[in-house]
């Protein structure tokens, strides 16, 4: 049950413009606690379409009926030999006349009793379908650089780069996250500045040919070649569209070159999947009936909030909420206005403490964290405890007497695997996967049903879980405790000892745990083979199942997941490994106590293939049924590493071989590996719930990273709500299938990927909140780093005693007299030059080991890495 990105356009019912909508959430949330890497604009691209048709052949279309022809060139371009007038059919856009935010005509032009507009309004529904019919328009999530809020790019239609919007006009009041249409605004607001290269025409639109810029073919001559719209010519992924204009060998242009850089801008949005809830402080303003409310993400604009809507003593003591924490709702946004209209919705509290800033970030994520209704919780069984009626029973294959266990982190109460394994007579082994059956307890359409939809997943936090099912379920119920018999849905493999798949049984099931297993409990079985373990040393277990059975068990699903694991890399798999953090907590106060990078160890990656195996079988399963309902797809954004660091991207096995390939036999060859496998994940999307029917081409099923023609979700309900659709798909595949609507679960999969994304970015916050915290009471910190990219003035580092990347300004350090950024092929390079008296000069590039010292900032929960000094070893 997953989908593709909706870049295409389309002509479908949109939404009216005047109704703010709180479902969704935005991708990322600005400047708060930012330990992660932007890589918006920072890596440079050199991809160059050649041609060989000499100028006379490149006849530009003529322009389109109607068209507003362009005024005079104005600016650093009017003296050029080659006026633009002439090539005003290259030029002019694609747009009808009067409906371009941007366009200086149709400004409020002020004067008496008028307030200067500030944006366009947005086009009309119906003339926003014709223009995305037409392809005079293009439709994509919005996302704004957290790093420079100036800064906005959606997906470009072949999938390559990003477009460029310039600035918070360009966005037109949309918000990060949003689903927008943009336009090419017209030629005489396309930017011009001196300076670039000599360049012949290339073809770009967004589908029409409307569209042509200058740029040179090798052989020296003018020849068109097309290229997406957006499509940078210069700066990289993500970058600013720019073609630069110079003279041909004939002089046309005369001496002087320039870049002309198109401009875009939005004109309507589709769906505001913002939840237009944010973070922030009130400050008072004098004599005026609002107060100005900033919020802590830069990329949200200010507020303008009412003062009968702020604390009854706010305006005489103002200084009293100066580090308090509000959440604000942005209700409208004028045209005229560079700022929002807000009510207040919360007073969090103190600024910096974890309570209120944890509320703070599940609300701008639209998290749902309130109690369940009455009406949810009368869908569950009322007469506890709760045992598997007779009837049930009979329905089920009864495997309460197998040796079955479970193996999660020792803090987990939610227990929705379960894995079993016996040799058979014949040496090869009987492997199951047994996962709690949800489905048997919510009834699809009902009130429990309904707000498991709607909040779609789980979510995760360093000191906390929101679940997605009420605790009764998730840690009784459906839950497969030890000693206790639950219903499940399972995957019963005969696997040869080589992992190869001989044959498999799927079906409901009645299971009794007979051990609840650690990881690190199931790490010590692996690690010692030949152990044997006192009483204390594990949990106590079924009488009817011993030690010795359970060990010998966890030794063969070792051994087969050893194989099954190979098999999966030797056949073109990708694993991105990236450092987790994982924190102590103090368990009356819940602070941080003490953090650790997480260790990924044998007995995590036992359970990960088994899981990957199950929902790889089911993926099968049901297509086979059901060639027009659910799976996954993960799709890797072409990324050309600019960096000066080899990776074959060429396909995920090929990836995966580059980042496992000799770094070196140092201690900081895993340091390297894991700048590198931040790099390569840069580009990569998350995988995507869609709808098969709504996805006609089956190539694009396959999931990248696993390398496989199909794969779904299946292995944790408790948790996932996609898993429990999948768990009623295989329950009908394997008796009626009933009546499924495409349009009603590509709405649900477009669902929970917004969900999942938000939820995603909750965790992270979480961490860096606590992170935060961490530093602010135990710092400052000092550590190795290794730098993990290079930008003009500043570069970022891997800290490597806890795993966080930062970001190092050349400006902000101390004792530094100059620096300078230069490049070395594609590598960029900037050279420290420190004061006299200090450790003297040094180069920064990728790789680089240098030192540094993590610092809490006087903001709430902000904190810095400083360079204390550059190490003359390169790595």
């Amino acid at each position: 049950m997953e989908k593709l990105n909706g870049r295409g356009g389309g002509g479908g019912a949109l939404p009216p413009q005047d109704v703010d909508r709180k479902q969704g959430v935005c991708e990322r949330r600005g400047q708060r606690r930012d330990t992660a890497t932007s890589h918006d604009g920072d890596v440079d691209s050199a991809e160059e379409n050649g041609s060989s048709h000499k100028p006379s052949d490149a006849k530009p279309p003529p322009p389109p009926p109607q068209q507003r022809q362009p005024k005079r060139n104005k600016g650093p371009h009017r003296d050029c030999p080659l006026q633009l007038d002439q090539w005003s059919c290259l030029f002019c856009s694609s747009s009808t006349p009067g409906n371009s935010p941007g366009d200086k005509n149709l400004k409020n032009r002020g004067g008496r009793g008028f307030k200067k507009q500030v944006f366009e309004a947005y086009m009309s529904h119906e003339v926003v379908s014709q223009g995305l019919k037409r392809g005079e328009l293009l439709q994509g999530p919005l996302r704004i650089n957290p790093k420079n809020y100036n800064d906005a790019f959606i997906p470009s239609p072949d999938g390559m780069r990003d477009i460029f919007l310039d600035g918070i006009v360009s966005r037109n009041r949309a918000l990060n996250g949003d689903v927008v249409v943009v336009q090419l605004l017209p030629r005489e607001q396309w930017k011009v500045r001196p300076g670039g290269g000599l360049w012949g025409p290339i073809r770009v639109g967004y589908g029409a040919p409307s569209e042509w810029v200058m740029r040179p073919h090798q052989s020296g001559l003018w020849g068109p070649s097309r290229v997406g719209h957006g499509a940078p010519a210069e700066g990289g992924y993500g970058a600013p569209a720019e073609w630069v204009m110079g003279p041909q060998q004939s002089g046309l242009c005369g001496p002087d070159m320039f870049t002309v850089q198109l401009r875009i801008a939005v004109v309507y949005i589709v769906e505001r999947k913002h939840s237009r809830a944010v973070t922030g402080f009130l400050k008072l303003l004098p004599d005026l009936p609002f107060a100005k409310f900033s919020p802590v993400d830069h990329r949200v604009p200010r507020i303008n909030v009412p003062l009968a809507d702020c604390p009854p003593d706010f305006s005489s003591r103002p200084a009293d909420y100066a580090n308090i924490l509000f959440i604000c709702r942005i209700t409208s946004w004028a045209e005229d206005s560079s700022f929002a209209e807000g009510c207040l919705a919360k007073t969090l509290g103190q600024a910096g403490e974890i309570e209120p800033e944890t509320e703070g970030i599940l609300m701008e994520y639209d998290v749902d964290f309130s109690e369940f209704p009455a009406v949810v919780l009368d869908c569950l069984p009322t007469d506890l405890p709760w045992s598997v009626p007779p009837a049930e029973l009979g329905r089920r294959k009864d495997l309460r007497e197998e040796c079955i266990f479970t193996i999660d982190p020792a803090t987990a109460r939610d227990l929705d695997d379960a894995l079993s394994c016996k040799q058979l007579a014949d040496g090869n082994f009987e492997v199951g996967v047994h996962i709690a059956d949800v489905s048997y307890f919510v009834e699809e359409g009902n009130a429990l049903d309904a707000i498991a939809s709607q909040r779609a997943t789980s979510v995760y936090m360093v000191q906390k879980v929101v679940p997605m099912l009420p605790r009764l379920l998730c840690e009784e119920l459906c839950s497969l405790n030890p000693l206790t018999e639950r219903l499940t849905f399972s995957v019963v493999w005969t696997l040869s000892p080589q992992g190869k798949i001989l044959s498999e049984w799927f079906g409901r099931s009645v299971i009794r745990s007979c051990v609840k297993l650690s990881y690190d409990h199931a790490q010590s079985m692996i690690d010692g083979p030949d152990r044997l373990f006192s009483p204390g040393e594990l949990p106590s277990m079924d009488p009817r199942h011993p030690l010795d059975e359970v060990h010998q068990a966890v030794l063969r699903l070792h051994a087969l997941a050893q194989q099954l694991r190979q098999q999966r890399f030797d056949g073109g798999a990708l694993r991105l490994d990236q450092l987790k953090l994982s924190f102590t907590l103090d368990k009356d106060s819940m602070m941080p106590q003490g953090c650790y990078v997480y260790q990924y160890r044998d007995s995590n990656k036992l359970v990960e293939e088994f899981m990957l195996l199950a929902n790889m079988a089911v993926a099968h399963q049901i297509y086979r049924s059901f060639p027009q309902e659910t799976k996954m797809v993960d799709e890797l954004q072409e990324f050309c590493d600019q960096m000066g660091v080899a990776v074959d991207l060429s396909s995920a096995g090929a990836l995966h071989a580059s980042l496992h390939r000799s770094l070196g036999d140092d201690p900081y060859a895993g340091a390297r590996k894991e700048v590198l496998t931040k790099m390569c994940s840069k580009p990569m999307q998350m995988a995507l719930y869609f709808c098969t029917g709504a996805l006609k081409d089956e190539a694009l099923f396959q999931h990248y990273a696993l390398n496989v023609p199909r794969y779904t979700h299946f292995t944790s309900p408790i948790r996932r709500y996609p898993d429990l659709v999948v768990h009623r798909l295989l329950a009908a595949s394997l008796g009626t299938p009933p009546c499924v609507c495409v349009c009603a679960v590509q709405k649900q999969a477009s669902h929970c990927n917004d969900r999942k994304t938000a939820s995603k970015r909750v965790q992270e916050l979480s961490s860096e909140l606590f992170f935060g915290v961490f530093v602010r009471e135990c710092g400052p910190l000092e550590s190795e780093a290794m730098v993990s990219g290079v930008l003009d003035e500043s570069f970022d580092v891997l800290v490597l005693s806890y795993g966080v990347q930062k970001r190092i300004y050349c400006k902000s350090m101390v004792g530094l007299e100059s620096f300078q950024h230069h490049r070395v092929g594609k590598r960029g390079e900037i050279t420290l030059v420190w004061a006299p008296e200090g450790p003297g000069g040094a180069v920064i590039s990728v790789f680089s080991l240098v030192e540094v010292q993590l610092r809490a900032d006087e903001a709430a929960l902000k904190y810095s890495a400083l360079l204390k000094r550059p190490l003359d070893k390169e790595a």
